[in-house]
């Protein structure tokens, strides 16, 4: 049941949020976890779908992550799946986030989690705001369009 190991590149992408939010700026950041919580992400063992970010205090936490635990692992290393993790960034990014998230109607999400050359876990921020029905119809429409307008070319 256990996948292949993930020494570098993507481990999980929200490909939801791009359809929900509209994107307009996007920040890397550093997640803090436990060694657990690293082995069943290099597992590919996480679902950021219901994931985002939240002020407490002075600092942002990534909330409605969930890093599974990994089956083959010993009873005695236990974590909460769903608890929120600390994110890692520089105090200027963290004051401009937080002002971000003060505007009415914008969020952050994660959009990306993956593992740098060096080893580091990353995750990929999105400051957006929630499209309406109307905004996804329209996004709907254009990726139709796209599909086939190139099953037009390609076929020339």
């Amino acid at each position: 049941m256990v996948r292949n190991i993930i020494k570098v590149g993507q481990v999980s992408e929200n490909r939801k949020a791009r359809f929900s939010y509209s994107i307009e700026d996007t920040i890397e950041a550093g997640i803090s976890l436990t060694g657990a919580e690293i082995k069943s992400l290099r597992y590919g063992l996480v679902s950021i779908v219901d994931g985002f970010v939240q002020k407490r205090g002075t600092n942002l936490f990534l909330a409605g992550v969930e890093i599974q635990k990994l089956p083959t692992a010993a009873r005695v290393v236990n974590f909460d799946e769903r608890r929120q993790r600390q994110l890692l960034l520089h105090r200027a990014q963290i004051n401009r986030l937080i002002g971000k998230l003060q505007e009415k109607g914008a969020t952050i999400v994660p959009l990306k989690l993956y593992f740098t050359n060096r080893g580091k876990l990353k995750v990929l921020l999105g400051i957006g705001y929630g499209k309406n029905r109307a905004d996804k119809r329209e996004t709907i429409k254009q990726r139709e369009w796209d599909k086939s307008k190139s099953r037009i070319l390609k076929g020339k």
